[in-house]
Formats: C-alpha cells, sequence, structure tokens
C-alpha cells in the first residue's frame, strides 16, 4: 500500500547541513500496524511528517497506493490528506471549540455534507467512546479524553490511513494502555493501515505486527515484531528490548561458575507451553538452575525467554545445547562454562 524509496530529508541552515534521513525504504501493507521506532532525533518524526507532505523530501518517492503524493498538484494533495489522518503528541484541539466543535471542524474544512456533521460526530464518539462528553471543552478533559477527541477527529472523514506521531508519550501509563487497546480495536473495525512513532519498546509490542527501527536517519533493523524481539539484530534494538527484560536477566553474569554452562532459551508461540526444563532433565541427566525469565505477549504471537544454568557431564550439556536447536528454539550461550 504505501512504499517509502530512497527517501532523504536534508535541512540546511547557515550553510550547514544535516542529514535528517538518509536513503530511507520501507514498505508498508494494507492492514499494518506498523511501528517506527528510534531515539530522539533519529528522523522518525520527520518520516512520519513526509508521509502526509507536512514536509517536503530532499529526494526520493512515496507511493501510495500506486500513486507517487509526491507529485500530487495541490487538489491531489487535498483529496490525499482527506483519507490519510494524524494524531499527535500534544492533541492540537482547539481549546475555544467543544469535543463537537473540535470534530465538526474537520468536517467542515472537507466539505462534508453538512446536515450530516452532527451524525457523523455523534458516530465518532460513540467509536471512541467518549458520547457524554460532546459539549465538553478541552480544559475540561483529561489527557485520555484529549487524545479519544483527537483519534475521533482523524477518523472523521473516513481515512484509509492513520498515522500516530508519539500519540502517548504524555500520557500515563495506563491511559497509554487504553489508548493503544483502543487504536488497536478501531484497526480491526475499519480495516485501517496504521503508522505509528513512538520511542516506547512496549508500545510496539503491544500494537504492532511489523516495526522498522530508525538510529541516525537511517533503517538499521526491520521486520515482523515478533522476529525482532526473538532475535533483535542490531546492539540499539537490542537495548530497547532489553528495557522490557527483568534486571536479574540482565546481570546473570555475576552468577558464572566453572564447568557449568549459562544458556539463553528464546521460545516462540507455543512453544512456551512445552516442558522444555523436564525434557532436558530426563534425556541428559542434568541438574538445571531458572536464573531468571520473561514472556513478552505481542500482537501477532509471545516471545519467551529463560535463563538457565545447565550442570552436569560438559558433553551432555553440548548434546543438550544442540538438542535444544534441533526442537527450533533460539540458543544463545552466555557463559561456555
Amino acid at each position: 500500500m504505501i512504499q517509502i524509496k530512497n527517501i532523504k530529508k536534508t535541512y540546511i541552515s547557515n550553510d550547514i547541513s544535516v542529514d535528517a534521513l538518509k536513503s530511507i525504504n520501507l514498505d508498508i501493507k494494507k492492514g499494518d500496524f506498523y511501528g517506527i521506532i528510534g531515539l530522539s532525533g533519529a528522523g522518525k518524526s520527520t518520516l512520519i511528517r513526509l508521509l502526509n507532505r507536512l514536509e517536503e523530501p530532499t529526494s526520493g518517492e512515496i507511493i501510495v497506493e500506486n500513486k507517487d503524493i509526491l507529485s500530487f498538484n495541490n487538489f491531489e494533495l487535498q483529496k490525499y490528506r482527506k483519507k490519510t489522518g494524524m494524531i499527535f503528541q500534544h492533541f492540537n484541539l482547539m481549546n475555544s471549540r467543544s469535543v463537537e466543535g473540535n470534530i465538526g471542524f474537520a468536517l467542515e474544512v472537507a466539505n462534508y455534507p453538512k446536515e450530516k456533521i452532527k451524525s457523523r460526530i455523534i458516530e465518532l464518539l460513540k467509536l471512541v467512546e467518549l458520547e457524554d462528553k460532546i459539549h465538553s471543552y478541552p480544559a475540561q478533559l483529561s489527557g485520555g479524553q484529549k487524545q479519544r477527541v483527537a483519534i475521533a477527529r482523524a477518523l472523521a472523514n473516513h481515512p484509509k490511513i492513520l498515522l500516530s506521531d508519539e500519540a502517548t508519550s504524555a500520557l500515563d501509563p495506563k491511559t497509554t494502555k487504553n489508548i493503544l487497546k483502543l487504536l488497536k480495536d478501531i484497526q480491526k473495525k475499519l480495516n485501517l493501515t496504521i503508522i505509528l512513532i513512538t520511542h516506547q519498546m512496549e508500545v510496539i509490542r503491544d500494537t504492532c505486527n511489523k516495526v522498522a527501527v530508525l538510529d541516525s536517519g537511517n533503517v538499521v533493523e526491520v521486520g515482523e515484531v515478533i522476529n525482532i524481539f526473538s532475535n533483535p539484530q542490531t546492539i540499539i534494538t537490542q537495548e530497547f528490548i532489553k528495557h522490557l527484560i527483568p534486571e536479574q536477566e540482565i546481570e546473570v553474569g555475576f552468577s558464572q561458575k566453572k564447568g557449568r554452562k549459562i544458556i539463553k532459551i528464546s521460545y516462540i508461540g507455543v512453544t512456551i507451553d512445552k516442558p522444555i526444563i523436564s525434557h532436558l532433565i530426563r534425556k541428559f541427566d542434568l541438574d538445571i538452575s531458572i536464573l531468571a525469565g520473561s514472556i513478552n505477549k505481542l500482537v501477532t504471537n509471545s516471545v519467551g525467554h529463560l535463563i538457565l544454568e545447565l550442570s552436569g557431564e560438559m558433553e551432555k550439556q553440548l548434546e543438550s545445547i544442540q538438542w535444544l536447536k534441533q526442537n527450533k528454539l533460539g540458543i544463545e550461550v552466555l557463559y561456555n562454562g
């Protein structure tokens, strides 16, 4: 649905050029809940603003439904933006307008039939579960309620694509979970393609099926969320995921003992429920200590990790590791004994 091809964005200030984005290539399918994650300054907000041409790239192509949006004239761009909703970190509501007025404004500027505006507003407020706040003003709403209004406004003109620029960064953890759940529910109901910008890996974990990791203007890792979580390839991705792993797992190196291997097992999906440890003990006559463990429930599946200390004959330890690999488990030897 969306192909980003060789997109580059260079800013020039006082004769100094800064490459915010360096030859970005991404392929986003219809119905994806696509996450783009990176630290501050990685270029993720610049990228999402290019997708509705709030900014213009220095070079490259952005193909949406087989059309390069960078070639659009003003009329074509206006039509495209009607079908591309956007929600922001700080809501961007008009304080002088009620909830009804804020959502209605998006319909008014799009020349929505006047006689249908009120019913459409009520329909949208039911969708975001905020019907009772129709006459309230932004100052009377909580952060979560403001974001629900912003989501309703973004959905006003029946978009096919929804862009989310750090939409939960200003919210507390409980409200964040509620907003993310709302976005997932809306995506399913409306068959939306959602592109979500964040610096929080737990947001990716809880919502997305695919993710791209940005670092200093480059895409350094991209793929299915389950594959990224189970086998992160780059240091920055490993650091993002490490924040979701219990502290004792990170510090497992303190328990190293000669003659005892320490291994990390990565589980995916139904494998989590299999009695792996009991099999190892019986089959290879090993003593096994569980040093740490965690499970991340993703949108499409679950990824679990176990840190085990193996004690027994070294040959049996090696055989047990081979057996685990043969059973398609991810294995990393953290300490070789």
